[in-house]
């Protein structure tokens, strides 16, 4: 069907965590015939303490690493797809590919070829359910031997195949490595196989249902009831997701960026609820605009500062230094300096088991005058396109932050001038995130 409108549709977990979910997300692709492509993620919980079948597979894998039976677990497994199917009053049967599933966890497959099953399995089921033609991820979706996406080669075999269905299921998270195992993104990685199955189709616009109606300005447990972001740029949206923000895996930004499609998040259990889109480029702004589009942050870093006399004069200071960092694997957030001080912002998890190493290398290298490393600090991001043609946004949101009386440790915004991080300490940070929200968005 060339020239036609087509949007690729990713549900997560919760939306198809049992056999009324599975009702709404039919409701959902069936009512609109342009929804061709649908990438199913494994059932999620149902209700508070139940399991997710990911998890339960995880355990099956793990048991079966340590030459245990897995039944007790797997038997959980096969009763939630069979209650189900059960419920939707299909005529299917997944016992084959229950037994198989079984013999192969049990006979030593990895972790990844049981996590994914999770996905395969819903797929099969939504397909039927749906109407649609089932297609396997693992037969267009590949990997490197280095575990990486091989986006070119995905983009060509999957985009051929698909084009051989005017409706099909792609289950999500999973793809093979060049041997033909099967291995899978990261947690949430559905996300990403939504992404690379949009661009694969040239989809004018990828849906990513979930139970929340689109991206919250802050994260609600922390502030009460915040905004939902109308829309936001690729851009942004990498600085909120690097800081926390989860309502879509990072990572599943860069396939439909390349092609310039839209990503447009929405609520399954709310489905007329436009939600938020993310675009290459935001509308020009107008009187309406925020200055700020969200804030986000993360607890967790260390800062490891140093004082030298003259170090802005002496050259290759601040490269030994980061060398130091690398030759042990320790990434930097950021890296704050003056005349004749330098700090690096690290996460703190990052320095278990070097941290005596590291500043005994440091000493070695730069011989500062003065060496110390502080934990229990925090990062928050406030991030707004609008914030560029807004003068005096810095100058608000340090007074909102001093007015509640909070120290800020570090500051620093980058080049493109629509993003501020500042550090503040642990114990310090929900408070500083809700006062910046009060300032920008609760006036």
């Amino acid at each position: 069907m060339p020239n036609q409108y087509i949007k690729t549709v990713k549900f997560g977990g919760s939306s198809l965590a049992d056999a009324a979910q599975f009702k709404k997300v039919a409701d959902i692709v069936l009512s609109d015939k342009t929804r061709r492509y649908v990438v199913p993620s494994a059932p999620g919980r149902r209700f508070d303490g139940d399991e997710k079948v990911t998890d339960m597979l995880y355990a099956c894998h793990a048991l079966a690493s340590k030459g245990k039976k897995i039944d007790s677990v797997f038997d959980k497994i096969c009763d939630r797809y069979n209650s189900i199917i059960s419920e939707l009053g299909l005529d299917l049967s997944l016992a084959d590919e229950f037994k198989t599933i079984y013999d192969n966890i049990s006979g030593g497959a990895g972790d990844s070829y049981a996590a994914s099953r999770g996905e395969y399995l819903n797929g099969i089921i939504l397909a039927s359910y749906l109407g649609f033609d089932f297609v396997d991820a693992a037969q267009c979706i590949f990997f490197t031997e280095n575990k990486q996406l091989d986006s070119e080669k995905t983009n060509k075999i999957l985009g051929e195949e698909l084009a051989k269905h005017e409706y099909a299921v792609i289950p999500g998270f999973y793809g093979s490595m060049p041997d033909g195992s099967v291995i899978t993104f990261s947690r949430g990685g559905s996300d990403i196989t939504g992404s690379v199955v949009a661009r694969a189709v040239q989809a004018e616009l990828y849906e990513n249902w979930t139970d929340v109606s689109g991206f919250l300005m802050a994260d609600p447990r922390i502030v009460k009831n915040p905004e939902t972001i109308d829309v936001i740029t690729y851009h942004e949206l990498r600085e909120l997701a690097y800081m926390g923000a989860t309502v879509l895996h990072e990572d599943a930004i860069f396939p439909v960026r390349l092609s310039g499609i839209p990503i447009n998040i929405r609520n399954t259990n709310r489905p007329d609820d436009a939600g938020t889109m993310i675009v290459a480029k935001a509308p020009k702004e107008s009187s309406t605009t925020k200055v700020i589009t969200g804030i986000a942050g993360r607890k967790g870093f260390s800062v490891i500062s140093l004082e030298k006399d003259m170090m802005n004069s002496e050259i290759g200071f601040g490269r030994r230094l980061l060398n130091v960092l690398e030759n042990h694997s320790v990434p930097f957030e950021h890296l704050p300096s003056g005349i004749d001080t330098m700090s690096v912002i690290v996460s703190t998890h990052e320095l278990e088991g070097c941290r005596s190493n590291i500043m005994h290398e440091i000493c070695v290298e730069c011989n500062p005058d003065r060496i110390d490393i502080e934990d229990g600090l925090a990062l928050i991001a406030v991030v707004g396109r609008g914030m560029v043609q807004s003068p005096g946004t810095a100058a608000r949101l340090f007074t909102a932050v001093a007015a509640a009386g909070i120290n800020i440790r570090m500051i620093d915004q980058g080049s493109s001038e629509f993003n501020i991080i500042l550090s503040v300490e642990e114990h310090d940070f929900e408070a500083a995130l809700k006062a910046i929200y009060a300032e920008f968005v609760k006036q």
